[in-house]
């Protein structure tokens, strides 16, 4: 069941509070956690800023309960209201117990109507147990609360801790097996561009079972890109069918009820974005430097890891014409938190430019469009579907690294792959080796303007 609550929060955010709360000495220890949401109607927060409660200013701590000084909340109510954040107070369980105690209920009984006498959004409490798992529940203002069924953790690698697994003790699901399907047959993928390499990983996330995928793209199917795009067929060239929709109708076939959801928009769109937020994680498949910087901001934005994968096929000038210099597939993963696409220079501001510039002189569109895969030879069929898939399938294992892993070596040594077909050689850059920029975007979800992008304003809905 894809769930209906989820908390969201960083590996550096999730490793602070591990730290804080289990400090060696067998007592509980809190910290209060200022949260935003994703914009639109899921039900996702997102640990914004974290709030520690010295162990020193608590009047009693032991192995079963916590009491400490509520100017930590009031603290926590002055960051929020401006904003209408959410406010999660987290205590710690050291003992293991996967539940809430009846301390607990009480304590909650206790301070939530406080909370919300202050102001109303989502507000809610959580338990850290020493595994790292956490668990939670959001109240509404009458007092009722509802669990949160997802905790999930971003980093070098993913954690999804289900509320449904803790008390039963289920071991993290391992890759390529039964428990993988069923784990992913609850989570959310969203596919920017189903095209050359976008056609292939929507295939692959379908089969592999994730229980909704949602395609972006806003183009059509034209009879030069059959030779490149999975489940397209001649018909739909001939009726000019969007991809979205040509994909929707053969994929939806694959199970007995509808999964793959189309979003036909540009980009740059309210549509898209607000697609993107129902997201637990994001492929970004597009040939385009402002589908990926929306991506990438996005991903910060909402908390969601980015897998996003490229290919080209540079040429050299042999004397006798153009040859092959090299056949490439770039994949980059990128975490909220880490170094994001920008930071590795996938896109930079000048290329943003370059590209708004030459969608506005039709001429000089068309000839970027021309040029397609294959630098200086113009080619509107390239004969590309195995590198394609290469790439595709890259990207999709990347992902199946993060949650189940399977290498030797930490992940953090694969920021980013790239293969080169004609040397035979494959290289890899660990996230050391990028340099990462503070952004204000982190866990900033549903504020205005979407991802800080006033083309993204309300009035555009």
């Amino acid at each position: 069941m894809i769930p209906n609550t989820t908390l969201s929060l960083t590996a550096t955010v999730h490793t602070q509070l591990h730290t804080h709360l289990f400090p060696g000495d067998g007592k509980e220890s809190a910290a209060v956690l200022v949260c935003s949401r994703v914009p639109g109607s899921r039900k996702r927060i997102l640990v914004r800023e974290v709030i520690l409660v010295p162990h020193e200013v608590c009047t009693r701590r032991t192995d079963c309960s916590l009491t400490w000084p509520a100017s930590y909340i009031e603290k926590a109510i002055d960051v929020a209201e401006t904003e209408n954040l959410g406010i999660v107070l987290l205590h710690s369980h050291p003992n293991g117990y996967p539940a809430f105690s009846h301390t607990d209920d009480e304590s909650d009984r206790e301070v939530m109507p406080c909370i919300f006498a202050a102001f109303e959004a989502w507000h809610g409490s959580a338990v850290m147990l020493p595994t790292g798992a956490v668990f939670g529940r959001l109240y509404d203002r009458h007092g009722q609360h509802t669990p949160i069924d997802l905790v999930s953790i971003t980093g070098h690698d993913l954690h999804f801790w289900w509320r449904d697994d803790l008390a039963s003790g289920v071991n993290r699901p391992m890759a390529f097996t039964p428990a993988m399907t069923c784990e992913v047959s609850r989570l959310t993928v969203v596919v920017i561009g189903i095209s050359g390499t976008g056609s292939p990983t929507a295939e692959q996330v379908s089969r592999l079972g994730f229980g909704r995928v949602i395609g972006i793209d806003f183009d059509h199917v034209e009879h030069k890109n059959l030779n490149r795009i999975l489940n397209t067929t001649f018909e739909d060239a001939e009726e000019c069918r969007l991809k979205v929709d040509a994909f929707a109708e053969r994929a939806n076939g694959y199970r007995a009820e509808p999964y793959f959801e189309g979003i036909a928009s540009n980009m740059m769109s309210r549509e898209a974005v607000l697609a993107l937020a129902r997201a637990d994680v994001i492929f970004c498949c597009v040939d385009t430097h402002r589908g990926r910087m929306i991506a990438d901001r996005a991903a910060a934005a909402f908390l969601l890891p980015l897998i996003d994968v490229g290919v080209g096929i540079p040429t050299r000038n042999t004397g006798h014409g153009l040859a092959i210099a090299e056949v490439t597939g770039r994949i980059d993963y990128v975490y909220p938190g880490g170094s994001s696409l920008r930071d590795r220079c996938v896109y930079t501001p000048e290329s943003l430019q370059a590209e708004a510039l030459a969608e506005e002189d039709p001429t000089a569109h068309a000839e970027r469009v021309k040029a397609g895969y294959i630098e200086g030879l113009p080619n509107q069929a390239p004969a590309v579907i195995a590198l394609n898939m290469r790439a595709a399938s890259a990207g999709v294992l990347e992902f199946i690294a993060r949650a189940y892993p399977f290498r030797h070596e930490p992940n953090s040594n694969y920021a980013r792959t790239k293969f080169m077909l004609a040397e035979t050689f494959e290289e890899f850059t660990p996230e050391s080796e990028f340099t990462t920029k503070p952004t204000s975007l982190l866990a900033k979800g549903a504020a205005e303007p979407l991802l800080g992008l006033p083309a993204l304003g309300q009035e555009d809905e």
